[in-house]
């Protein structure tokens, strides 16, 4: 895998999750509190800022009341 799709699979996830919250018509903290993770962690996933793990986006999806597969939609 090199650094280029790296990056773009971690766009596609921190833009999905911005669109699926605010669907949802929840805010970051909103988030933290359904996902049982911090609100700065939210933000920054968000903004593409963190590598999140397969358990974290685990716990994104059921944030969100969404499948996993949902977060990684192109």
């Amino acid at each position: 895998m090199t650094v280029e799709k790296k990056d773009d699979i971690i766009d596609i996830l921190s833009k999905n999750m911005k669109k699926l919250r605010t669907k949802a018509k929840i805010t970051q903290e909103e988030l933290s509190f359904r996902s049982g993770l911090h609100r700065n962690y939210i933000s920054d996933s968000e903004r593409g800022r963190r590598n999140v793990s397969l358990k974290v986006i685990e716990k994104i999806a059921e944030g969100l009341g969404v499948e996993v597969k949902d977060l990684f939609k192109k």
